[in-house]
Parts: structure tokens; C-alpha cells; sequence
């Protein structure tokens, strides 16, 4: 039979996370804030402090100024207690970061495989490679969380498979784990960058919302309850697929030994990088990026650019709307390169056009996180880890 602890030990479990938990989100603050703000008092936060800066996690920082009597002083989470890695992989270069317990990046890194296509090789090359930019140990990371394309399986962590990453595949969870020496978290990117946008973006603090990411490839989070939604294999969101009127079906979709699934059809086939590209051209807009077409029109405001901005709008409108009548989310935040490009230009049009082919009328707004997402969305998850690790410890 499992041994639960005493009521003191648990009720001090409780104050210590409570406290910890106050100042990692607020900042340094007094002995009588911590107090005022857990609902503590004086004797239980000053036994609850004692018991945190013995364990190492805060001390004293400076002090608060008062009207009468001494300073009071100012406790604040110690950084250095805990490091966490988020890295960004993709086909042509990965990025790592390191930041502290409280958020702090404190060095990043970018790195180019060089013909490397062992993964495990690929993301200790660059988390070592972080750790000594940042002079820390590996030893003192307290979580990991990598951010890759494709479709992760929640159930073992591993990647499915990926178009970007065909070296991805089953084992290399545990691989990376066993190099590592520690727990590592592989996770889909637009579900990183939703975890991003959620805590600080155009999502901020909203419980249900999806995240369309409209770049090389286009790709689906869904957050409900404040969750994210992966589904039983881990292919939530895999709009790419999603059949639409006018395009061929996305068939021979399955991978098998030494080929990648085809994905020649679909919402893929309309809304893409390079199916923004060539529809670019058409209307008159030619560019290497899809970034600099949907830009170009945006700045122009010509005849031809409205008429360019409409049909892509038009286009992600059929994605939406599909996703809308069955989830009903609220809010749609448009992000990757085509979203941010085409910014409130693209939003409204897309809001309106979901309105006239759906009886749901959901908020469409542009990411708000700007470069990195996929980077942020790891260390932001990492943290997470690692302040539960602690809490729990």
C-alpha cells in the first residue's frame, strides 16, 4: 500500500509551491506580500521562505522601501537553480536555447546538420554546444523539449514520421534520452508555437482557440480547456489533409520503409508556400517567398493585389470554416510566413470569408510572437517540466 504523507509535511509541500510558484510569476516580493497574496500568515511565510532558501531556490535580492520602520526584504527566485533546453530542428539548421528557471534566455545557438543525418548527433551537437555558450553543465538542465515537423505519438514520443525529417523515427526518443541522460520531450512545432502564443501572444490566456500555421507546409494546434488537443496517434491537426472542393484528394498518404507519404493534394495543395508562390504569379506578384508576395500585395493595394489577397483568404477560409463547425474554438490566430505577411489585411478577409460559408463567426487574428516561435514554444514547455519537477521534489 502507497504511503501518503503527513498532514504538516503536505500542508508545507503546499506553502512551499504556493510561494514558489507567486514569485517565479510575479517577481521579487516581500515576506507580507508573499503572505497577503497566498492567503499565509507572517509565521507560516517566514517558515515557508526559511525552507526555500535552505533548499536553495530564493534569497534575499534587495529590499522595500516602507513608511515607518525597517526595509523590508524583497525575496526573489534564485535563476540559477534550474536550467532548461528548447530546441527548434529542421532540415537546414537547429536551434537551441538555454534559459534559466525563471524564463532568462541566456545564450542560443544556431547550428547546421553538415551532412549529419543521425539526429542524436544533430541535437547533442547543439545542445552541448548551447550549454557552453551559456556555461552551464548538461548535468544541471532540469528539462528538455524538442520542437520538430511531422506527427508526433504521444503515446511513445516518438516521431511518426515527417516530411522535413525522414532520419525521425521510431527509437530516437529514446536515443536522445539515453545521450542525453536525461527525460527529452520531441513535440510538433505549431503545437509548440500555440503553447507560445497562449502565454505570450494573441492567445493570451484564452482556453479554446486554434493556431494555423500557413508556410512551407500548413499545419493545425488545437488548445481546448486550455489543453492541447493531439489526438489518440498524435495527428491532430493535419489540416494539410483535409479534402477540399476543386483539388485532387491527398492519396498514397502512408509511409512505408524508405519513402516518405505524398501529400499532392488537399488544403496542402491550395494554401502552401509554394501554392501561394504560383498563385502570386498569376495576379502579377512574383517573389522567391511567399512572405514577399503576400507583402508586396499587401503594400500595393492595387486592383489586382485585393483581388490576390481575397482568393488566398478565400482558400484558408475553406480550412477554417471546416475546422470552426467542429470544434467551434472562438479564435483563429493565423501564423507562419503567408499569416504574419498578410497581418490584419489577411485576417479580416479570411473572418469574413468563413462568415459567408459557415454559420460560426470565429475571431481571426495575426500571431503576436514574431520571430522564433517554434524555439519559444520549446522553452516556455521545458519550463514547465522543470518548475513541476521542482514543485514536486
Amino acid at each position: 500500500m502507497e504511503r501518503r504523507p503527513g498532514v504538516p509535511r503536505l500542508l508545507r509541500e503546499i506553502n512551499d509551491r504556493a510561494a514558489l510558484e507567486l514569485l517565479l510569476a510575479s517577481g521579487p516580493l516581500t515576506r507580507g506580500q508573499i503572505g497577503d497574496l497566498t492567503g499565509l500568515s507572517k509565521v507560516t511565510a517566514s517558515q515557508t521562505l526559511a525552507r526555500l532558501e535552505e533548499r536553495g531556490l530564493v534569497e534575499v535580492v534587495g529590499e522595500q522601501a516602507g513608511n515607518r520602520g525597517p526595509n523590508a526584504a524583497l525575496y526573489g527566485v534564485i535563476a540559477s537553480c534550474a536550467y532548461v533546453a528548447g530546441l527548434d530542428v529542421g532540415p537546414e539548421f537547429v536551434t537551441a536555447a538555454i534559459a534559466d528557471i525563471n524564463g532568462e534566455v541566456v545564450a542560443e545557438v544556431t547550428a547546421a546538420p553538415n551532412g549529419h543525418d543521425d539526429p542524436v548527433s544533430v541535437v547533442h551537437t547543439a545542445v552541448v554546444k548551447a550549454c557552453r555558450s551559456a556555461k552551464v553543465a548538461l548535468s544541471r538542465l532540469r528539462g528538455v523539449v524538442i520542437g520538430t515537423p511531422g506527427v508526433v505519438d504521444p503515446r511513445t514520443g516518438d516521431v511518426r514520421f515527417s516530411f522535413d525529417l525522414p532520419h525521425w523515427h521510431e527509437g530516437i526518443h529514446e536515443a536522445l534520452a539515453r545521450d542525453l541522460r536525461r527525460d527529452v520531450t520531441i513535440e510538433n512545432d505549431v503545437n509548440l508555437v500555440a503553447i507560445a502564443e497562449r502565454a505570450k501572444g494573441a492567445a493570451r490566456d484564452v482556453d479554446d482557440f486554434v493556431l494555423l500555421w500557413v508556410g512551407r507546409g500548413i499545419g493545425l494546434a488545437v488548445v481546448l480547456g486550455g489543453r492541447l488537443h493531439r489526438g489518440r496517434s498524435g495527428s491532430a491537426g493535419e489540416i494539410g489533409y483535409l479534402p477540399v472542393p476543386g483539388v485532387p484528394l491527398a492519396e498514397d498518404i502512408r509511409a512505408t520503409p524508405g519513402r516518405l507519404p505524398s501529400l499532392a493534394g488537399g488544403l496542402q495543395s491550395l494554401v502552401s508556400a509554394e501554392a501561394v508562390v504560383e498563385l502570386a504569379a498569376e495576379y502579377g506578384f512574383a517573389a522567391s517567398t511567399a512572405a514577399e508576395c503576400v507583402t508586396a500585395a499587401v503594400h500595393d493595394g492595387g486592383d489586382q493585389a485585393e483581388r490576390l489577397l481575397d482568393e488566398i483568404a478565400s482558400r484558408l477560409a475553406l480550412g477554417v470554416a471546416s475546422v470552426c463547425v467542429v470544434l467551434d474554438p472562438g479564435l483563429v490566430v493565423l501564423a507562419g510566413e503567408v499569416g504574419q505577411a498578410g497581418g490584419a489585411s489577411l485576417t479580416t478577409r479570411v473572418e469574413q470569408a468563413v462568415a459567408r460559408i459557415c454559420p460560426i463567426r470565429p475571431q481571426v487574428v495575426t500571431s503576436e510572437l514574431g520571430s522564433g516561435p517554434v524555439l519559444r514554444g520549446a522553452v516556455l514547455a521545458a519550463l514547465e517540466q522543470a518548475r513541476e519537477e521542482i514543485f514536486a521534489s
